[in-house]
């Protein structure tokens, strides 16, 4: 059996590439079956809690695809309201009560370290579903499918990361994860919401290529994929300093004309306005794509993780 069994993955840091390498090729056996071409009963008997304490459609949604694909039980909540929690009952007291009901814990909460934490309340594994600012590894892994999928591989390939660099959490977990995979970065967004100089310094320290840019124009013919990540109004401290870059950057067909003809387009979803609908259209357009494949690497994780096939 794999080193997955029983284990917490709160971080795309705490992986190694043979880590990596096996959820990617397990989630490629995985598709069949999420596609609905194929039945497995793997964790038939199994249960997990899904405890959303954010908003959350793709992600909570996907794990609960994912478990029911494979023949085990959901229960959970989408919103605090209505739980315990409004009572004022502590995360490790909930944590502690669901663990009695449960195999797995999928936690997203607008706190960053809240799955850490989590985790050392449970005895049964959390899988973080987001914290914060902080990581979230499971799209982590979706989107380093994607790209695998699409691309075979990482060495070499460039990458552009587009949007909000300091505050979105997708990017900062996908750069640490890529620059131990060998890409090729860019990273294009406002003066101030550059990504966080301790991720540069990851990435120098790999010795690993990277440009920073202010310019979508400056990386768009060498980039084999766009990365682009809206900006996200809530987690600014400040309305003011969101008006300001809000809608920064905008990728259409006119944008797309000096591009790769083999570039794909990538995006965490939900998008606002940084991608016309007339690309959706184009066989750049890989966001959908990567939204469906949520499904199987979220699959392959529970299996790995509850011991299924």
């Amino acid at each position: 059996m794999s080193g997955f069994r029983g284990r917490d993955i709160l971080s795309i840091r705490e992986l190694s590439r043979a880590d990596i390498d096996l959820v990617l090729k397990t989630a490629r056996k995985m598709v069949p079956i999420a596609l609905g071409k194929k039945v497995s009963r793997a964790l038939e008997g199994k249960i997990l809690s899904t405890l959303f304490y954010e908003p959350s459609t793709r992600t909570r949604l996907s794990f609960e695809s994912a478990m029911a694909r494979l023949g085990g039980r959901v229960l959970g909540f989408s919103s605090a309201e209505g739980t315990s929690v409004q009572k004022g009952e502590t995360l490790a007291d909930t944590i502690r009560m669901v663990e009695a009901y449960s195999d797995a814990i999928v936690l997203r909460h607008p706190q960053e370290g809240a799955a850490r934490l989590a985790a050392e309340f449970s005895e049964k594994p959390v899988i973080n579903a987001g914290d914060g600012a902080g990581q979230h590894p499971t799209q982590t892994l979706l989107d380093l499918y994607t790209i695998w999928d699409e691309k075979g591989g990482f060495d070499g390939r460039h990458v552009a990361l587009i949007g909000d660099l300091k505050y979105g959490r997708t990017v900062h977990s996908l750069t640490y994860a890529l620059a131990e995979l060998g890409a090729t970065l860019a990273f294009v967004s406002p003066p101030t919401l550059e990504m966080p100089r301790e991720i540069v310094e990851h990435v120098k320290e790999r010795g690993l290529s990277f440009r920073m840019a202010h310019r979508l124009e400056e990386v768009i013919r060498e980039a084999d994929v766009l990365y682009v990540t809206r900006i996200q109004k809530e987690r600014f401290p400040d309305p003011q300093e969101y008006e300001k870059v809000a809608g920064s950057y905008r990728i259409d067909t006119d944008v797309l004309r000096e591009a790769k003809r083999d570039l794909i387009i990538m995006h965490p979803l939900p998008r606002v306005m940084e991608i016309a609908a007339d690309v959706d259209r184009t066989k750049h357009a890989s966001y959908f794509k990567q939204a469906f494949n949520g499904v199987p690497v979220r699959m392959a994780l529970l299996d790995l993780i509850l011991g299924g096939s």
